[in-house]
């Protein structure tokens, strides 16, 4: 099967993170089984999801994993002109469907080299690793990377995430963590707004030091200009549970922001800073109201980020598998930070471009296929 027929399976499985992945998974483990490769799966704790390795060629150190995701984003309320899981193939060349380029291109490519994997005389394995849930907060990845780690008796070496990159290699990706904070205030006639405490006034406060937090790390320095922008941001993207009339103090208010770190910057210091902030106008509140209080509780897990010098040897190695020799930087979120922590040299390299991921008439192009399809032969080559 070509990579462009088997993108149009993969694509007809309509997986949105959160869901059981079993019918793709199914799928997928009978494609390796026709081809006699043995598999093993991670499942979540409900069982009803499962990410899919496995190994292709010797029980050897120095093999190369490729990485990608299964599930993909919503498409409702999106202006869709084809039907989003059907792959449609236009006159510009282009191939259109839900997941085509974020990310099971890649997989498809993966499959479709597969016979050619099995045939080979492979001195050092190749790797595949499909993860669950990474639309979602890259849910699946730790434990995917982790159980490579203790299944297998020899050591891979490198992961390649074939996250959209148009074929470049990335070797900087910005970590990303989703917090949630609710305010709890004291309701009251609005007249009597100096005598009670406004769960909006003060949420604006803390979104406000938020945004300073922000410029004060542009102002100190914290650059990277890998990146667009180059700087850790935090924005605040939604705000709910917030009052019940404009004549009444609001006694709750729950809003959540997002932290998007250059790989010199830390969630978690900035999130500490945040809570002291928060102790601050606690102790000071609860003098009008001594039930006043600020939770903050994490809505997305903390997806680290990649930062792989250019003295790796995965960086000369990644370079001879594709065209593109120019390194690259992502802010998008990815799983190879995960992978990365887990002990593999890790890269983002993949077909399809960034822009076209989550939106209407999502696109991979037949070139960008083609490529991605040369870069596993390539590998596979290397691996012989």
């Amino acid at each position: 099967m070509t990579a462009q027929e088997i993108l149009s399976l993969l694509v007809s499985f309509p997986v949105l993170g959160g869901e059981s992945n079993a019918s793709i998974a199914n799928w997928i483990e009978q494609y390796l089984t026709t081809h006699k490769v043995d598999f093993q799966n991670v499942h979540d704790h409900k069982a009803n999801k499962r990410s899919i390795h496995c190994r292709i060629g010797p029980p050897v150190d120095g093999g190369v994993i490729l990485s990608g995701h299964m599930d993909v984003v919503p498409v409702q309320g999106q202006p869709w002109s084809t039907d989003p899981f059907t792959l449609t193939e236009k006159s510009d060349s282009k191939l259109y469907a839900r997941g085509s380029c974020d990310m099971k291109g890649f997989i498809a490519c993966c499959l479709a080299v597969l016979p050619e994997m099995v045939k080979a005389d492979l001195k050092r394995p190749i790797y595949f690793a499909f993860s669950y849930d990474e639309e979602i907060g890259c849910l699946a990845a730790p434990a995917l990377a982790a159980n490579i780690n203790s299944y297998y008796s020899e050591q891979p070496k490198y992961a390649i995430i074939g996250e959209p990159s148009m074929m470049q290699p990335i070797t900087g990706q910005k970590g990303i963590v989703i917090y949630k904070t609710t305010v709890n205030g004291s309701a009251g006639h609005s007249s009597r707004i100096k005598t009670e405490v406004s769960a909006i006034f003060e949420s604006a406060r803390l979104i406000l030091w938020l945004e300073e937090k922000m410029n004060r790390l542009i102002e100190a320095g914290h650059i990277d200009q890998r990146f667009d922008p180059p700087h850790t941001t935090l924005h605040v993207g939604k705000f709910d549970k917030s009052g019940i009339a404009p004549n009444v103090v609001s006694d709750s208010a729950t809003f959540h922001w997002d932290v998007r770190v250059i790989p010199k910057d830390d969630c978690r210091a900035i999130l500490a800073e945040f809570n002291a902030y928060c102790a601050e106008l606690i102790k000071e509140k609860q003098k009008l109201f001594s039930e006043f209080d600020i939770v903050t509780t994490e809505a997305h897990s903390n997806v680290p980020p990649l930062d792989t010098p250019d003295k790796l040897e995965v960086v000369e190695f990644i370079k001879g598998l594709v065209d593109n020799q120019e390194l690259g930087a992502v802010s998008y979120a990815a799983e190879a930070g995960q992978f990365s922590e887990a002990g593999f040299q890790s890269v983002i390299c993949g077909p399809g471009d960034i822009a076209q991921a989550h939106r209407a008439n999502e696109f991979v192009s037949i070139e960008q296929l083609e490529l991605g399809v040369k870069m596993i032969r390539r590998l596979v080559e290397k691996q012989s």
